[in-house]
């Protein structure tokens, strides 16, 4: 099925939502709020998908400037992203299927293959290049 999209229905939605370049915390928070309605609706339309795409843009821009990530390893990601969810390395046996295998990797003497990269991408919702 393909949607047509229409510019007055756009306009609307920008009318009512108002996005613009993002300069605080609290209107980051708006956006991903905005984005995250959107995202989970469904039946969405090609024009509230025309503004998930921007709202991405804004928060993603804002983001970059706000929170650089600096010259991050994927070790340092890895990490990262592990304390974010408190895990531990022991957390992580059960993803990666080998206890060795994981030490190795939480301690940074092992790199991280493409398929531990793609299973760790799917583990936590981000793009698997991040371990790579």
């Amino acid at each position: 099925m393909t949607f047509t999209f229409n510019p007055e229905t756009y306009a609307k939605l920008l009318t009512q939502y108002q996005p613009k370049a993002i300069e605080t915390e609290e209107e980051n928070e708006r956006a991903i709020a905005l984005a995250e309605e959107l995202a989970h609706r469904q039946n969405r339309t090609a024009e509230e998908s025309a503004l998930f795409k921007l709202l991405i843009a804004l928060i993603e821009k804002y983001e970059d400037e706000q929170y650089p990530m600096g010259n991050s390893t994927p070790h340092s990601m890895l990490l990262h992203l592990m304390e974010a969810r408190g895990l531990e390395d022991a957390d992580l046996i059960e993803i990666i299927g080998s206890s060795a295998v994981t030490a190795e990797i939480f301690q940074g003497r092992r790199e991280i293959s493409l398929a531990e990269a793609m299973i760790l991408g799917e583990f936590f919702h981000v793009d698997p290049r991040l371990f790579i």
